[in-house]
C-alpha cells in the first residue's frame, strides 16, 4: 500500500516574494515531513492590497522557487475569482489531492490570530497546522497555549524548530522605492522588480513588459531566473567597470531567449536565416542557441543595437576582438549569483571585481581545461578568444 502524501502549504500575498517566505518553507521541507510544498500566491486577499499585480507576483514566485524541485508554485488562488479565503483553498487543494495529507505553514503570529479566519473551525479540520517561530513577538506561552486552545477544539498542530530570516516586505518596498538594493530577497526577484519598476523603482527598459512575458513563456523557470541574474551580474559588472549598463542589462536577459527551443527547431531557423554553416553549431544545442538566441532577439524582441546582439551571439563563445559589453555578459552567464558551485567560480568572481579582460581570460581558460580533459568538444573560436585575451595588455602580468 502506497504512503500517504503530505503535501505542505505556503500561502501569502508574496509582495514580494523574499528570503524569510523561502526560508521557512526550505526550513519545513529539511524537516523530512512533507514530501513536497505548494507556494500559493494570493489572488484578491481579504485584509490586504498588493502593491504589484498578481502575474508579476506569480512570477517572482516561480523564479524563486526553481532552485529547489520540491518548492511547487501554484495557481488554486491566483486563478480563482473573488475574495480568497484558506477555507475555500483547502477544499481545492482535497479535490486535487486525494487522500494527500495537508499541513498549513504559519508562523506565531498568525497563529494567535487563526480565530479570526473565515469559518477557522471548518479550517482545524482541514489540514494539520506546521507552526514556525517567525520572530520573538508572541512569547512562548502564549504559543503553547493558542496550541491547546486549538487543539481542543479538534485541530491538529505540528511545531518545527525553524526559525526564517527577519526579512519584512514592507522594509524591501520601502528600499526598493528608496532606490536602495535590499538585503532578504533572491537575486532573480531583485532584478525583476527593478527591470520592471515594480514598488517604486525606476523603470528602465522599453517594451520590457512584452519581454518579460515572452521569455517566461519561452524559457523553463530555473532557465528564467537565470536570465534575471544574468542580466543583474552583467548590469554591476558594466558599472563596476565603466560600460554601457542599460545595454548590458539588456542583452543579459535576452542571451538565453532561445535555449530552450528544441534542437531541431533551432536548426531550422539557423539554416533558414543563413546563420551558420558550421555543423558542430547546427547538431549542438548548447553552442547554437547564442546564434539563434540573437537572431530571435532581433526578430521577435525588436532588439536592433549591434552591441548587444554581438554580446548575445557570442556569450558563450566569445569571439576575438570582442566589445567589452560582450565580455560583461559572457562573463556574467559563468559567474551570476544563482550559479551553481563548480571549481574556480570563487576566483573568477574575484578576479571579476579587478578586470573584465584577466577574469574572462581565467573563466575561458578553465572551461577549455575542464572539456578538453573530457574528452568533449572545444569549440575553435573559444581557443581563439584565449588567444586574442593572452594579448592584450590587461591580462599581462604587472
Amino acid at each position: 500500500m502506497a504512503r500517504q502524501q503530505c503535501i505542505g502549504i505556503l500561502g501569502g500575498t508574496f509582495d514580494p516574494f523574499h528570503e524569510g517566505h523561502l526560508g521557512m518553507g526550505l526550513g519545513v521541507l529539511d524537516t523530512g515531513c512533507l514530501d513536497r510544498l505548494l507556494v500559493i500566491p494570493s489572488g484578491d486577499p481579504p485584509h490586504k492590497s498588493c502593491a504589484a499585480s498578481a502575474e508579476d507576483r506569480w512570477k517572482m514566485v516561480v523564479s524563486a522557487c526553481s532552485r529547489d524541485k520540491r518548492l511547487c508554485p501554484d495557481r488554486t488562488e491566483l486563478d480563482r475569482s473573488g475574495t480568497i479565503y484558506a477555507v475555500d483553498t483547502l477544499h481545492e487543494l482535497q479535490k486535487a489531492y486525494p487522500g494527500a495529507s495537508l499541513y498549513y505553514l504559519i508562523g506565531t503570529d498568525t497563529l494567535l490570530t487563526l480565530h479570526l479566519w473565515r469559518r477557522w473551525e471548518e479550517v482545524l479540520r482541514l489540514c494539520t497546522f506546521v507552526v514556525c517561530r517567525r520572530s520573538q513577538e508572541a512569547d512562548d506561552a502564549s504559543v503553547a497555549g493558542a496550541i491547546r486552545r486549538f487543539t481542543a477544539l479538534g485541530g491538529h498542530f505540528l511545531t518545527v524548530p525553524v526559525t526564517p530570516p527577519p526579512v519584512s516586505s514592507t522594509e524591501i518596498r520601502r528600499s526598493l522605492a528608496a532606490g536602495l538594493e535590499p538585503e532578504g530577497l533572491n537575486v532573480s526577484v531583485l532584478e525583476y522588480c527593478t527591470v520592471k519598476g515594480l514598488y517604486g523603482t525606476p523603470g528602465r527598459l522599453e517594451h520590457i513588459d512584452e519581454w518579460i512575458d515572452a521569455l517566461f513563456a519561452a524559457l523553463k523557470p530555473s532557465r528564467f531566473a537565470h536570465s534575471l541574474s544574468v542580466a543583474y551580474e552583467s548590469k554591476r559588472l558594466a558599472r563596476l567597470h565603466g560600460v554601457d549598463s542599460l545595454k548590458a542589462e539588456q542583452a543579459g536577459l535576452l542571451h538565453d531567449c532561445a535555449k530552450c527551443i528544441p534542437l531541431p527547431e533551432m536548426r531550422r531557423i539557423a539554416v533558414s536565416r543563413s546563420l551558420t554553416d558550421d555543423e558542430h553549431f547546427l547538431e549542438n544545442d548548447a553552442l547554437l542557441h547564442s546564434i539563434v538566441g540573437a537572431s530571435v532577439a532581433e526578430t521577435d524582441y525588436g532588439m536592433k543595437d549591434p552591441e548587444v546582439l554581438e554580446a548575445i551571439r557570442y556569450h558563450n563563445t566569445g569571439h576575438t576582438g570582442m566589445s567589452r559589453l560582450a565580455m560583461c555578459v559572457c562573463l556574467a552567464d559563468s559567474i551570476e549569483p544563482l550559479r551553481k558551485s563548480y571549481p574556480f567560480l570563487e576566483k573568477a568572481r574575484a578576479l571579476a571585481e579587478q578586470s573584465l579582460e584577466r577574469a574572462l581570460l581565467f573563466s575561458l581558460e578553465s572551461t577549455a581545461n575542464y572539456v578538453t580533459s573530457r574528452g568533449l568538444y572545444l569549440h575553435p573560436r573559444t581557443r581563439k578568444t584565449i588567444r586574442w585575451l593572452k594579448s592584450l595588455p590587461e591580462t599581462s602580468e604587472a
